[in-house]
């Protein structure tokens, strides 16, 4: 077997980027319907405005689990006919589309939550080997490109799946109202299509797209990993145990803090996974006594520890702009459909016309994110990825403080643009960035780690707004749009703290 290296990659046609990018059309048709939809069906089935964040916390906390999982067994992973990453595209496929078709006809609250959680796992699954993939087979040079092409899928598919409501209760008078507690099939059969979409689009990835296959020496690794032991594991084992005993402590005093104060349960979240982690390091420490550090879970705890300086950098980035996404993906609804449609019955025709409104919304930032992703790397190539970011993720963040400022709900359009543009920028330029960083046999691992950076400050948002909503905000949701600006326009200036060093070596 051969395999090629980071540096002597052959650069791939259009047409080749494209087929390795395309199952992010139907991924996305996935979480477009759901970040456009879930508060929707949350409030249907009769969740309180103030529990939604909590409620959202079913798919950051599942990313956190799932991506380093499934990128630690990918990067371990080669057979012969499907590769290192198609196994978990086709799987994570399979299952998210069995779980759109469920997800709109829940029947009761608590089932539409545990359907968030086993929706959200599965997308994960096909979605995170697609970043490694990039890296896999891209050189440097393209590898801005390749990103971009994923941006351009993921907004184009997004556009269609936020319009999909729209376009069935408007264009083919599918009704967009129900009887109380009854998701509108306008939202049943957008979920429907969704599904169907994401399959197919995976499945043209996985048989157009053929992998490297790893050398000789690779596949024995591959084969023999059982065996394999850590390197230096009595310096690893005491630092899993200094890291381990810090969590639990800071974990610990926060529980108390939150006890003492008597408020919201769900800030127990945050210590909870604190302590989790550091249960894992400690754990870890303690296989490596047995003589056991080939196990998996010490082999990541190690690497963890190990994390590449660029992408520490980025964690610091990743966690502003996440914030920001995930601050709009929850309030968006109940904001428009509250103080620029004076609705909060969510039988009424005002209420549900203001959430059609925001899926229109939600597809116009996902258009010009879509338009937007062939333009960023022209601009990254003139001035630099760290000013190009830094300019997206202002433009995003002034337009989601924007909301507090409009009256007309039309004017909200211009809001997205901004919003649109920095999302092209934060599924592509994080991404360049970090993969030239990156030793090629553990890229699918720590890619999945960097979703720790997504994931983490999703679930410190799912665990504070409520609460930031009720004690600092007197119940306006709208502040809570202003502060995501804010954030965005923070991580946009951390952004130029970044060490890129792929983007060195290619202008050389």
């Amino acid at each position: 077997m051969s395999s090629l290296s980071q540096v002597n990659k052959p650069r791939l046609s259009f047409w080749q980027i494209w087929n390795m990018s395309f199952g992010f059309l139907g991924i996305q048709f996935g979480f477009a319907l759901q970040n456009a939809n879930t508060s929707r069906i949350f409030q249907t089935l009769e969740a309180r405005p103030e529990d939604l964040a909590v409620y959202w916390l079913a798919a950051p906390i599942t990313g956190l689990i799932v991506q380093p999982i499934v990128g630690f067994y990918s990067d371990r992973t080669w057979h012969p006919i499907w590769g290192r990453r198609r196994p978990y595209f086709t799987v994570g496929a399979i299952l998210a589309s069995l779980a759109l078709c469920f997800m709109p006809n829940s029947p009761a609250l608590w089932v539409a939550v545990g359907m968030l959680w086993i929706m959200d796992a599965s997308i994960n699954i096909s979605m995170e080997p697609f970043r490694a993939f990039v890296g896999d087979l891209l050189p440097p040079a393209q590898r801005t490109a390749g990103f971009a092409m994923q941006s351009f899928f993921i907004g184009t598919g997004a556009v269609v799946a936020s319009l999909l409501p729209y376009i069935f209760s408007n264009w083919l008078n599918i009704a967009n109202t129900a009887e109380e507690g009854t998701v509108p099939y306008s939202v049943k059969y957008s979920f429907y299509v969704g599904a169907f979409m994401l399959f197919i689009t995976v499945m043209w990835t996985v048989f157009s797209t053929k992998e490297y296959p790893p050398t000789t020496e690779e596949y024995e690794k591959l084969k023999n990993r059982e065996k394999r032991k850590l390197d230096n594991e009595i310096g690893n084992q005491r630092r899993f145990i200094k890291t381990g005993v810090i969590l639990l402590m800071i974990g610990a005093v926060i529980a108390a803090l939150i006890f003492n104060r008597s408020v919201e349960k769900e800030l127990y979240v945050l210590p909870g996974g604190l302590m989790i982690f550091g249960a894992i390091f400690l754990l870890s420490a303690f296989y490596i006594r047995q003589q056991r550090s080939y196990l998996g879970i010490v082999h990541m705890a190690a690497d963890f520890l190990n994390m590449p300086k660029t992408m520490v950098q980025l964690a610091r980035v990743q966690f502003f702009s996440w914030f920001a996404l995930f601050s709009m993906w929850i309030y968006t609804t109940p904001v428009v459909t509250k103080y620029f449609y004076q609705a909060t019955d969510t039988v009424g025709k005002a209420y549900n016309d203001g959430a059609d409104w925001v899926n229109f919304l939600f597809a116009v930032y996902n258009g010009v994110a879509a338009l937007t992703a062939f333009v960023l790397p022209v601009a990254a190539k003139y001035t630099s990825r760290k000013v190009t970011h830094l300019a997206a993720l202002t433009l995003g963040g002034i337009g989601l403080a924007s909301f507090y400022f409009l009256q007309n709900p039309t004017f909200l359009i211009f809001s997205m643009v901004g919003v649109g543009i920095a999302w092209a920028s934060i599924l592509s330029i994080p991404y360049a960035m970090l993969s030239g960083s990156l030793p090629a046999e553990k890229m699918g691992y720590y890619m999945g780690v960097f979703n720790f950076f997504i994931v983490i400050p999703q679930i410190i948002a799912g665990t504070i707004l409520g609460f930031m909503l009720t004690h600092l905000f007197n119940g306006q949701s709208i502040y809570i749009l202003v502060t995501g600006g804010i954030s965005m326009i923070i991580a946009g200036l951390l952004s130029l703290r970044v060490d890129d060093r792929d983007e060195v070596i290619i202008r050389k």
